[in-house]
This record gives structure tokens, C-alpha cells and sequence, in this order.
């Protein structure tokens, strides 16, 4: 019962009020809202902010992409070499993500500022021309993207390498297969389910953040979530604001329930 009170509190509810507006037609002028079930809301929409929709699907693929690369040597190396220290290394990992959201995002403004730690150095060691600048560009969204949502993919991926019995390594190795084939033969196909909840982890909430693309991007770039924050609260256009919103929790929902079918809603609970 207190399982289903807070699910039907904090998910039923909220999402049947969000469909419920994106049904709707509101007066931007009084905010007011009627039940119209206009459902040409959504191909519209979809037509109106396709170019968002594909500008987000792209640093966010991107981004994740960077993270599993990234992530994937860190959580191995915790997983198989950190001994009685892993607890330790991953709370090393998880400190910098303490702080708020906001807060490191503006930081990463200030480390790719023209004149910052990064290009303020390479620029007076003339190793970069002088008007070279990242920010208000792609690059730096999906910079401050995978930066920011980088534990949502190393968790997933170590929980993963952690349940591998080490012996199958040796055993693959007492077969002459070489370090390389024994990490593609073994430890891939083991941790597929985690690479896929990883990026579903990753990929989701970066789909649809706006804080990364206003702090750090530019106005070629808009991403979805910026959309939405100002159909909200600049437009108050709560109808086409929740029918976008109703979009990216299809996208969501569409992706786990294929990690459902492939790999069994078990092994989605213990990696999500």
C-alpha cells in the first residue's frame, strides 16, 4: 500500500494532469484552460519544434555516447582492480556531483570562457588562434551534457562489471583467448543489459535538459527543454507546453519498455 500511494501521488496523478493540459486549449492572456481534446496538438507541435527535437536527439546521443567511452575504463578498472578500495573510488567519483546542478554547469561556463582555463591558456601559449572561442556553441552543450550526466552511465556500467565471476575471465584465458578477445568474447556480452540501462540513464535526461543549452549554448542551438520551459512559464502555453512534454515521455517510455522486452523487466529494476 505505501508503494502504491506514493506512485499513484507522484506519478499517476502528475501524469494524467499533463495529459489532461495537452488536451486542452489555453488563453496565454489569462492562463485559463478548456477541455477541447484537440489531439492535432501533437503533430503539430511535432512539426513546429522538429528541428529542436532533432537538435536534442543529437547531443544527447552524442553525450552518451562520450559518457559509455568515457565511463566503461573507469567502472572496469573500479570493478576488477580496486580491491578493497572500490567503495572509496566511487564515492571519488560522486563527490563533484554533490554540488548543484547549476552551479557546475555555470563552473563549465567559466572553464570554456574565451579567456578561461582551457582556451585562456592555449591562447597565450599561441597554440590556438586568439578569436577562438566554444562557448555559445554545440560543442559546449554537449560537453556540459556529458559532464553532468556522466554517474548515470558509470553506476550502471560497474554494477554490471561487478557481477561478472572473474573466473570466466580465467577460464577464457585457459582457452587461449588473448586480454582483447577475452574483454569482447566476456566481458561485453555480460554487460550488455548494463550498457543499455546506462543509456537509457544517460540519454533520457539529457534528451530533455534545457539548463545545459541556456547556460552554455547559443540560439542555434535550442534544445527541446527550452521549448517547453518557455511554452510554460514565458508563453503560459500550458497546452502545447505539456503536449511536448507528453512527446519526450513517449520517447522515454518507448525505450524502456524495448529494454523490457529484450533483456526482462527484472534485470531493468536492478540496474535502474
Amino acid at each position: 500500500m505505501p508503494a502504491g500511494i506514493w506512485l499513484l501521488a507522484l506519478f499517476v496523478v502528475p501524469l494524467v494532469v499533463m495529459l489532461s493540459l495537452s488536451l486542452q486549449s489555453c488563453n496565454p492572456a489569462t492562463g485559463a484552460c478548456t477541455l477541447t481534446w484537440h489531439w492535432s496538438e501533437f503533430p503539430s507541435q511535432i512539426s513546429l519544434y522538429h528541428q529542436q527535437f532533432l537538435t536534442s536527439l543529437w547531443f544527447a546521443a552524442i553525450a552518451t555516447a562520450i559518457d559509455l567511452v568515457v565511463s566503461f575504463p573507469i567502472a572496469y578498472w573500479i570493478a576488477f582492480r580496486g580491491g578493497t578500495h572500490k567503495n572509496f573510488f566511487l564515492l571519488m567519483l560522486l563527490v563533484p556531483f554533490f554540488v548543484s546542478f547549476v552551479i557546475r554547469t555555470v563552473v563549465w561556463q567559466f572553464i570554456l570562457s574565451d579567456n578561461g582555463v582551457v582556451l585562456g591558456t592555449l591562447k597565450h601559449a599561441h597554440l590556438i588562434p586568439q578569436n577562438a572561442h566554444v562557448l555559445a556553441t554545440g560543442g559546449a552543450v554537449v560537453a556540459g551534457l556529458a559532464y553532468n550526466y556522466l554517474p548515470f552511465t558509470a553506476l550502471p556500467l560497474y554494477v554490471a562489471l561487478e557481477r561478472i565471476d572473474h573466473r570466466l575471465l580465467e577460464a577464457a584465458h585457459d582457452l587461449y583467448a588473448n586480454r582483447a578477445q577475452g574483454f569482447v568474447k566476456v566481458i561485453l556480452p555480460l554487460t550488455g543489459p548494463g550498457i543499455f540501462a546506462a543509456f537509457l540513464l544517460t540519454f533520457v535526461p539529457a534528451f530533455g535538459d534545457y539548463v545545459n543549452q541556456q547556460i552554455l549554448g547559443g540560439t542555434g542551438d535550442t534544445m527541446i527543454g527550452t521549448v517547453i520551459q518557455n511554452q510554460f512559464l514565458v508563453n503560459l502555453d500550458y497546452a502545447s507546453g505539456a503536449a511536448l512534454s507528453v512527446v519526450l515521455l513517449a520517447v522515454a517510455l518507448l525505450g524502456i519498455f524495448l529494454y523490457a522486452r529484450l533483456l526482462g523487466s527484472r534485470a531493468l529494476a536492478d540496474y535502474l
